[in-house]
């Protein structure tokens, strides 16, 4: 079992910096040059705008009648306004102050009371895709837009043998809170009430340039399977040898993204997630969560659809309690001033170093700790 992390010889001077004590991964800031979603599909209707956010940067999503959704600063450039709150007229969007109207291209082509030689400057623009439900705006520079690829597997949402749930809230934590949670399955002592006691076994890791990747086995231990788990693999399981450490889940942090997957050997995996956290607010210390979760459908027909009420009840009750926790963490970090706590898990170390060498540096006046 391999436990040490594997870093590349050209590791950045942060993540050094960072094992060394030196740097607060809280205070890390998340990297703009991906594609990250800030909006689901269904959330921006025709002929409508709403307002998103990454990172304190406010940003206006127009789905015109025809043509694809564009994405822009949610600021008039004439008293900054939001256009989030504007009309959409055929391809453009008017502030519902004045008037002036902006094109995809983030131009001003309409102000009606100057003439057309007049017109002002316009607003920044942003890269916007949509796939697989999910409103996508490339946040950074926007010349590496095209050579960035969008997230090539959003857990199994295009797959008809696959239920999926699309779901996500706003956290009130830095988005590292969130890699760690998942990354580390020992925490599933947390989730007893709800799971019954669990034991896992650490597999290994893989440490690449922007990756880590942990797997475990689980043993039930005491306490009855939640039907919202056995949905999930498809059978009524005991705490009986035959089903301890059948299966095996990988964990994986591709930056900025993460996904996780349950599966027996080679068989096609019975759970299947993808999640990513955007931060919100300009600090980084809230996020949105945007998850797609597929399950695999059983050999009876129709038997999902019918129970999925109550496997959706499951996640919802394990969500909680990570959000609950989370939020503790963030609030311990404010109280202490800084992150003080000890870290012993080798995969979470390595996590930490990927997340600080792939974010941008803290500001200078926030990098040490107040203890270091």
């Amino acid at each position: 079992m391999d436990q040490t992390a594997q870093t590349d010889s050209s590791t950045p001077e942060l993540a050094v910096e960072a094992r060394k004590g030196k740097i607060d991964l809280r205070r890390v800031r998340s990297n703009p040059d991906y594609w990250y979603p800030v909006a689901w599909s269904r959330e921006l209707k025709a002929g409508k705008t709403i307002g998103t956010r990454y990172a304190g940067t406010p940003i206006a999503l127009v789905r015109p009648d025809a043509g694809p959704v564009f994405a822009l600063e949610d600021r008039c450039a004439h008293r900054q306004v939001p256009l989030s709150k504007g009309t959409v007229e055929g391809a453009s969007v008017k502030c519902c102050y004045h008037g002036w109207a902006y094109g995809r291209s983030g131009r001003c082509i309409d102000v009606p009371y100057l003439g057309k030689g007049k017109l002002p400057n316009g607003v920044r623009t942003f890269p916007c895709r949509e796939q697989d439900g999910m409103i996508f705006v490339f946040p950074g520079d926007p010349e590496k837009a095209d050579t960035v690829p969008l997230p090539s597997h959003l857990a199994q949402a295009s797959n008809p043998a696959y239920k999926t749930r699309y779901f996500g809230s706003t956290i009130g934590c830095h988005y590292s809170f969130m890699h760690e949670n998942l990354m580390d399955m020992n925490h599933q002592f947390m989730h007893s009430k709800q799971m019954g006691q669990m034991k896992p076994r650490f597999l290994g890791q893989k440490r690449e340039p922007k990756l880590v990747e942990a797997r475990y086995s689980f043993a039930r231990t005491s306490g009855k399977q939640p039907f919202g788990e056995a949905l999930i693999f498809g059978e009524r399981r005991d705490s009986s040898e035959k089903f301890q450490h059948r299966d095996v889940m990988t964990i994986r942090t591709e930056y900025p993204y993460q996904t996780l997957r349950i599966q027996t050997g080679d068989e096609d995996p019975v759970m299947d997630l993808w999640i990513v956290y955007v931060p919100q607010s300009a600090d980084e210390l809230t996020n949105r969560t945007f998850g797609l979760l597929s399950v695999k459908r059983p050999k009876v027909g129709g038997l999902l659809d019918i129970a999925w009420p109550f496997l959706v009840a499951f996640t919802n009750r394990i969500f909680a309690e990570d959000r609950e926790i989370v939020e503790l963490e963030q609030n311990a970090w404010r109280e202490l001033g800084g992150d003080h706590n000890v870290e012993v898990f080798p995969v979470i170390n390595a996590l930490r170093a990927l997340l600080t060498e792939c974010g941008l540096p803290p500001e200078p006046t926030q990098a040490l700790k107040p203890n270091a």
